[in-house]
């Protein structure tokens, strides 16, 4: 009886460990995107603010200063948003490229049954925006745009749904993650696709061969943060002037990373525990320094930590922090100032065509697929996500500010009015998106039951 109690308390432990390593990091995650989010809007009323007082040309000149080196053989200078939107988010890109793989081999897309709901989501938040964007679109100028509507903004979005707290269950949220990381795969594609020009093709075969490198080393099981920074700059560099975007060298880099655990939890746990009675039986000095035998012990620990991390998740949550609480931030102070006192210059209808694409395009798409699919029987909606949170959900994935706000930098490149038009759009429209979402999501009871089609 005895023995049959101790191996209860055991599995016990071992269950909520299981459960601690699974829904922690994402649990953290959330809790970083959703600051993130309220950073996000800080810095854009920051931009904003800036942008239209009378200190607007600083804000303007500040960004066009140009930074680099030049040398007989070899010339980078760009202007500092550039440095900011080439450089700085091939550094997010990377993150997303970390996600995206660990989501495939161990998360939320790593199943056909996984991935069916929110690949369905995406789908219709990524077709029917740009459907209503070139029914709506009648100026072949700003044809181009089609790209910007496309794309959710995670932080923003898991934001809003952390404001509404025990009100969202938490199989939402992973929704909304998976949904989002989806969407970002296709907007990468759309970006590598459609909006890159002039390639020069040896370039981006050297490349591609500093990236084979990288994935054979990879396959070994040998991991280097040196090497991949080292192989990094030069890919990145490669795919700048070869007219790639330099932002999906990120991404491709990413896959380069191992997410194999040099020893499994298993034999972390049972050396842990050795080392933890050791370090007890250890000789403690009456000073207030470690003896041998702790230090000793110490080591060993670290040495074994190192070994169960997987290199891929420790670099993605080494770099989450910087994304979210640095990088993000400084893209919208930089990319989100727009100046009104220009408005007569501005395209009245580019601003009406985004707002509806990101409200309307996203909010019909997303929840007219999911809730057809689920009819039919294609997909499997969670019991505690009822109708009215997917269409909640769905309003919130058109807030499409970060990558949206990227796109359009791509798409109208040399026309400024443009630029400011779109984000002009993008700005209105994300903002009614996310008070139309959350306000779906709040009037739902606490403890309604799941409403189905």
């Amino acid at each position: 009886m005895k023995l049959q109690c101790c191996q209860s308390t055991v599995l016990n432990q071992k269950r909520k460990m299981i459960k601690k390593i699974i829904l922690t990091p994402f649990q953290s995650f959330v809790k970083i995107e959703g600051f993130s989010g309220i950073l996000l809007l800080i810095t854009t009323i920051i931009a904003l603010i800036w942008a239209n007082s009378p200190f607007g040309d600083s804000y303007q000149s500040i960004w066009q200063y140009k930074l680099g080196f030049s040398t007989p053989f070899f010339e980078l200078q760009k202007p500092l948003i550039l440095w900011i939107n080439d450089a700085l988010m091939a550094i997010f890109f990377f993150l997303i490229g970390l996600e995206i793989k660990r989501e495939f081999l161990i998360g939320e897309l790593n199943s056909v049954k996984k991935i069916a709901f929110p690949l369905f989501g995406a789908l219709g938040g990524m077709s029917v925006p740009v459907m209503f964007y070139l029914f709506l679109n009648h100026n072949p100028e700003t044809q181009v745009g089609w790209g910007i509507p496309m794309a959710t903004d995670i932080a923003f979005s898991l934001a809003v749904l952390n404001a509404l707290g025990s009100r969202v269950p938490l199989s939402l949220k992973i929704f909304l993650t998976a949904f989002a990381i989806v969407d970002d795969i296709g907007a990468v594609l759309v970006i590598a696709i459609f909006y890159s020009s002039d390639i020069d093709i040896a370039l981006l075969l050297y490349a591609f061969g500093l990236l084979a490198i990288l994935y054979a080393i990879a396959y070994k099981g040998i991991y280097s943060k040196y090497l991949i920074t080292f192989f990094g700059i030069i890919i990145w560099t490669l795919f700048l002037k070869a007219g790639i975007h330099p932002t999906l060298a990120g991404i491709l880099l990413a896959f380069s990373v191992p997410i194999r655990q040099k020893v499994d939890t298993p034999e972390f746990i049972d050396n842990l525990t050795r080392i933890t009675k050791r370090i007890k039986k250890a000789k403690v000095l009456d000073k207030s320094i470690l003896s041998k035998e702790q230090i000793g012990e110490i080591d060993a620990l670290e040495y074994w930590t190192d070994k169960n991390q997987s290199p891929l998740q420790r670099l993605e949550h080494n770099l989450h922090g910087w994304v979210a609480y640095f990088i993000i931030p400084v893209f919208a102070l930089a990319n989100a100032g727009v100046s009104f006192s220009n408005s007569t210059e501005l395209d009245t209808q580019l601003i009406i065509n985004m707002t509806i694409c990101l409200v309307a395009g996203n909010s019909i798409g997303i929840s007219t697929i999911i809730l057809l699919a689920k009819k039919i029987k294609l997909i499997e909606v969670p019991n505690d996500i009822g109708t009215q949170q997917i269409i909640g959900v769905a309003f919130l994935a058109g807030i499409g500010f970060t990558m949206s706000i990227f796109i359009a930098g791509l798409a109208f490149e040399n026309d400024p009015i443009n630029i400011d038009s779109a984000k002009i759009g993008i700005l209105v429209g994300s903002f009614i998106s996310a008070v139309i979402g959350f306000l779906i999501l709040r009037w739902r009871p606490r403890n309604a039951t799941t409403i189905n089609p």
